[in-house]
């Protein structure tokens, strides 16, 4: 076994990753004086020159990124991964855990980072009112906003979920939180075209969060906990996210205009920064790496007891009792390939083509109707009530979360995706059926639409982690970020469909289509995943592959 490089190593990687926050941060403070001389005019910098000050903070932004990227990628040194056994009873052992105070501090942690990554798009409806305003934008021009920050957030989680498998769950999260802080000139831009470039990358950070927090967070809570706890954070995270969108919107816009809801982004990326302490590596990532010594601390501080002797698959590293073929790890299965296209591969193809219809049929239905749906009540003569509507709506789909949760974890999590699948379906047949905006039902309007983001947010709430559920470790992340791909795909189709259902009963039934495929492809093809340990797959008495080591940071 060749040695992972030297723990001397880590030390001016730790420099280089603070150098490089500290360069981004400095960057992002040059923009300020430009910002804030325009205060008189209410903070519109629209038509100004770049100041050479900004001109060298998006030098040195640039200058720290690349040198924080290069302190989080692999060192040169090498390590090769150790026997099936040991493999085997660690991963056991992971299942089987304990939830600790140190699972509590990640859980906490990176329920932190989600409500950041989704105040991301949830910023963009409260934003472009001003930007419309102050750079005279039309209709279709301001539209372009939303379709690149979409666009945005499919590469990212293509890209991040990519990059995760390869170099590691932390090393992508720290760097989406520096990008956070990055991306927030957005909010110093004197023209839209700089505006759009900077939301499409902001939308990679974003969306590049997401896939890489849930791979982590399954690779490390125990499996009898797994479900419910991520089905209940992803549900409450996103909740969280656009009430405290909301909330800056209506303190901050009146006194700093639109652009310092980009702002927030440096003081949120900060905060997951310095976080990252209670973020440790995934130590099933870890396992897979061979880089079994940092498995065993990551495992240590969890509470388990690895036992570094193991070899033969039979002894339990968390109590040294024996045990037997572990149920998930594939004893037969070929070693797995780090490389996106194994997902479409024989043996996750179908997998892979569940994932993704079910995705974009909620993402049909998130932005190609619930999107739109404001716009059909106040056009009916609803006026601000669409508006009060859906935020009691969205307050209802809160507490039914941990229904969604429940029935994940205690029933099933393929029927329980089936059934918020068809629920979602059979209210907006409802819509087109009762038409409550015409008629004004506006007891019917209430109950259709609560149900409506009940129903949807559960199955968003649902995807997330089944995704990360049915691929293993070395194509975990990736995974994750197609699904992820796939709901904002979803997106794209929703200016589409508006064109083609003009009236709000024909977008409902439109809606509802892709959503009734996507619960029988299902229930017909997909993998039950309840109360099951995280797929795995090696093979035992084949040669080891060699894989780069990541000094933390």
């Amino acid at each position: 076994m060749v040695s992972p490089a030297p723990a001397g190593d880590r030390g001016p990687r730790r420099v280089v990753f603070a150098a490089g926050s500290v360069l981004v941060v400095i960057g992002v403070v040059l923009h300020v004086p430009s910002y804030w001389m325009m205060r008189d005019e209410h903070f519109a910098m629209a038509g100004m020159g770049m100041s050479p000050a900004m001109t060298t903070g998006m030098v040195l932004i640039v200058l720290g990124l690349g040198a924080a990227a290069w302190s989080l990628l692999p060192t040169w040194g090498r390590t090769a991964a150790r026997g099936f056994g040991l493999r085997a009873t660690r991963y056991a052992a992971l299942d089987g855990a304990g939830f600790t105070r140190a699972h509590r501090a990640l859980v906490t942690v990176l329920s932190v980072a989600l409500v950041v990554d989704t105040m991301k798009p949830a910023s963009l409806g409260f934003a472009v009112p001003g930007m419309r305003a102050e750079y005279g934008l039309d209709a279709g021009e301001a539209a372009l906003l939303p379709l690149v920050a979409i666009a945005g957030t499919i590469g990212g989680s293509l890209l991040w979920g990519r990059l995760a498998d390869v170099y590691g769950r932390r090393s992508t999260i720290l760097l989406s939180a520096l990008m956070y802080v990055a991306t927030s000139i957005c909010g110093f831009m004197p023209s839209y075209g700089w505006n759009l470039a900077m939301c499409a990358l902001m939308g990679m950070a974003a969306g590049g969060m997401l896939p890489t927090v849930y791979s982590l967070m399954s690779e490390s809570v125990p499996a009898r906990r797994r479900g419910w706890i991520m089905v209940a954070q992803s549900g409450f995270s996103a909740a969280a996210g656009y009430l405290v969108a909301s909330g800056c919107s209506t303190l901050l816009v009146p006194h700093y205009s639109w652009r310092a809801l980009w702002l927030l982004g440096l003081p949120t990326g900060l905060l997951l920064v310095v976080l990252r302490r209670w973020i440790p590596e995934s130590p099933r990532f870890l396992i897979e790496s061979g880089r079994q010594e940092e498995a065993a601390r990551v495992m240590a501080r969890y509470g388990i007891r690895a036992l570094p002797g193991v070899e033969s698959g039979t002894g339990d590293a968390s109590t040294g009792q024996h045990i037997g073929p572990v149920d998930g790890i594939g004893l037969g299965a070929e070693t797995e390939q780090r490389r996106f296209s194994q997902l479409l591969s024989a043996r996750y193809r179908l997998q892979t083509w569940v994932i993704v219809l079910f995705g974009v049929s909620w993402g049909i239905v998130n932005w190609g109707f619930i999107t739109f749906l404001p716009s059909f009540l106040t056009s009916a003569g609803s006026g601000t009530r669409a508006g009060n509507l859906l935020f009691i709506s969205s307050a209802l789909a809160v507490p039914a979360t941990f229904i969604a949760a429940a029935l994940y974890a205690r029933w099933s999590s393929r029927k329980a995706m089936c059934l918020y699948a068809a629920l979602t379906a059979l209210v907006l047949v409802g819509y087109a059926v009762l038409r409550p905006e015409r008629h004004g039902h506006g007891g019917a309007m209430v109950v259709l639409t609560a149900l409506l983001l009940i129903a949807s947010g559960g199955m968003a709430a649902l995807l997330a982690p089944y995704a990360t559920e049915v691929y293993p470790t070395a194509l975990r992340a990736t995974g994750s970020g197609v699904a992820a791909a796939g709901t904002k795909a979803g997106g794209l189709f929703g200016p589409l469909l508006l064109g083609s259902a003009p009236r709000l009963e024909g977008l409902a039934l439109v809606s509802a289509v892709p959503l009734v495929a996507a619960g029988l492809v299902l229930w017909r093809y997909g993998t039950e995943t309840r109360g099951t340990p995280l797929m795995e797959a090696t093979v035992p008495g084949r040669p080891a592959r060699v894989v780069r080591t990541r000094a933390d940071t």
